[in-house]
């Protein structure tokens, strides 16, 4: 009987699950069974029990398993806390953190993809912008960024010359122009294609007879294949050519320029700035004048002159024969509520190089600015000098994505500059070199190329047309006559329309540019004056601006689009 009542006893358990702080507890309670205090019970059954208090015989054992219970809590509490634990970033917990007892400019990006001059860590070689030449102060040459652009237009347009056109099944359009130097017996050529334009002189010598143009190319390029050319004999046709070589060069450049306030890490930090300290002031003027825009007649580099949308000051400068026109963070117009600054952004982010000014001693971060189009920084900080009897001295770092080739002018050893005629010089033949540098990166190269198949393409077809016009062909009679009617005013025909459409497709602003812009699945295009057209032709690469998603990042920064 004593068996069969035991056996019953599971049946008439009760089952509670308790929560805890840890987990949970499952507790079998036993309607009918007594504890037995000799007997070892649960740890929880123990502590919970309402007669733990009148047991004091048990106190041995329970203090024990009272000591590992908390034992177990104690290491269950430490691994949660230990769960929740960070590595605090990369780059501030970098053992490059303090160079010489001070902070460095610029600290590199956790995800790489940066060169850092001068480096953090100097090499034993060189730095990836040094030079073997040394610094030279008088050395600020600025970079030339198609050195085959103007060869038809110095040595070609007042000569006599000819021109000729083929469709090359391998390598696409293919534009040749020859010229003969009489007075030096050379044979000038340029063989424009989709990949580059090539220049050869030869000497009229070293041929028994004039060779042809499918000879003269061949000697350029080994790749050529068609076995004839056509002439072109469009009057017209050196204006079309010089503005296809041109098309790359202007002497108008834009760039933006930050403000870092010690303490600052942020993209939103940075673009939130608006009081101007002396300090920053005194920078901008060593850079160039503030202007006001309103009625401003030089390039604008995509600011709002007419209307004020953009602000109502700029800084702006020309050097060596180039105008500068800078974009100001603390001079864009600031928007309350809006943490990431599209306002200031839409012109900043979509510059290519941009120039930090640093107050204090926080580093620059490499990535910290999110932009499809930003390339590289020149950072630069106010410091003190004791040879200068306290008077501001300028340290200089530069960093650029990797794809980025090296530029001049080379930084000095160590980079500072305690003459602001010196430091300008250097910053303004920096940035401009710096944007040359950076259209040979990866991203634009691509558009580049697009941009430039697309216009040879044009050309060649437009040659190609007016000059079978010109000869009278019967199937382009209407060609003719409908040129006629346009007038000699746009007279040039499909190209021209092509290039400006192409000149004018990177621009910094929706509103005052007339850029078509998505509003409800319509394309909205404001009307533009011929003069906002022509006033603001920028020396990139042409890339367009387009919402390409609902993020206000890409809607900002403005993925890159083919030009068609």
């Amino acid at each position: 009987m004593e068996r069969e009542k035991r056996n019953d006893l599971p049946a008439s358990r009760k089952r509670s699950f308790t929560f805890g702080a840890y987990g949970s507890v499952d507790r079998f309670i036993c309607g009918e069974e007594k504890r037995d205090e000799s007997a070892e019970g649960n740890i929880l059954d123990i502590l919970d029990s309402p007669d733990r208090e009148k047991k004091p015989f048990l106190s041995a054992r329970s203090n024990q398993r009272d000591t590992e219970l908390f034992e177990i809590i104690e290491k269950l509490q430490g691994s949660r806390i230990d769960e929740q634990r960070c590595e605090f970033p990369l780059p501030l917990k970098s053992q490059f953190l303090t160079i010489g007892g001070d902070l460095p400019l610029i600290l590199p990006s956790k995800l790489g993809g940066y060169w850092i001059d001068p480096p953090l860590e100097k090499p034993v070689d060189v730095s990836p912008t040094s030079s073997h030449r040394g610094f030279d102060p008088e050395n600020y040459d600025i970079m030339e960024r198609d050195k085959e652009a103007k060869i038809f237009h110095e040595f070609f347009r007042s000569r006599y010359h000819h021109s000729f056109t083929a469709v090359d099944p391998i390598l696409g359009p293919l534009v040749l122009s020859v010229c003969l130097e009489d007075e030096e017996n050379k044979l000038r050529v340029i063989l424009r294609m989709k990949e580059c334009t090539l220049h050869g002189i030869f000497s009229v010598s070293l041929f028994p007879n004039l060779p042809s143009a499918v000879d003269l190319a061949k000697m350029l390029c080994d790749r050529v294949t068609v076995s004839n050319f056509d002439v072109v004999c469009y009057l017209k046709a050196p204006e079309l050519i010089t503005a296809f070589d041109e098309h790359r060069v202007s002497p108008n450049f834009k760039f933006g320029i930050l403000w870092q306030k010690d303490g600052q890490f942020t993209e939103e930090d940075i673009l939130s700035n608006n009081e101007e300290s002396e300090g920053f002031k005194e920078f901008l003027s060593i850079l160039g004048d503030t202007i006001q825009l309103q009625g401003f007649t030089g390039f604008r580099g995509g600011l709002d002159v007419c209307h004020g949308q953009t602000g109502n000051e700029a800084v702006f400068t020309s050097f060596q024969g180039r105008q500068i026109m800078f974009h100001v963070v603390t001079k864009l117009p600031f928007t309350e509520g809006d943490p990431q600054q599209l306002q200031r952004k839409r012109h900043i982010g979509n510059d290519i190089v941009a120039l930090v000014y640093q107050e204090g001693q926080t580093p620059f971060l490499s990535d910290v600015v999110k932009s499809h189009f930003l390339h590289c920084f020149l950072v630069v900080r106010r410091i003190q000098t004791v040879e200068e009897k306290g008077e501001p001295a300028y340290q200089v770092s530069v960093t650029a994505r990797e794809d980025v080739p090296p530029f001049g002018p080379f930084l000095p050893d160590p980079p500072i500059f305690a003459k602001r005629s010196l430091l300008r010089n250097f910053l303004l033949a920096k940035l401009i070199n710096a944007e040359i540098s950076c259209y040979k990166a990866q991203q634009f190269s691509r558009l580049e190329l697009r941009t430039r198949s697309s216009l040879l393409e044009s050309l060649q077809a437009e040659l190609s047309t007016r000059s079978q016009c010109m000869m009278g062909h019967p199937s382009l009679s209407s060609l003719s006559s409908s040129e006629s009617a346009r007038g000699t005013t746009e007279g040039s025909g499909g190209f021209i329309e092509n290039f400006k459409r192409a000149i004018r497709v990177r621009s910094h602003s929706f509103e005052t540019l007339g850029v078509p812009r998505k509003i409800g699945g319509s394309a909205i295009q404001k009307p533009k004056t011929e003069k906002d057209g022509d006033s603001d032709k920028s020396p990139g690469i042409l890339p367009a601006l387009s919402d390409t998603s609902g993020s206000t990042e890409l809607r900002d920064q403005a993925s890159p689009q083919e030009v068609t």
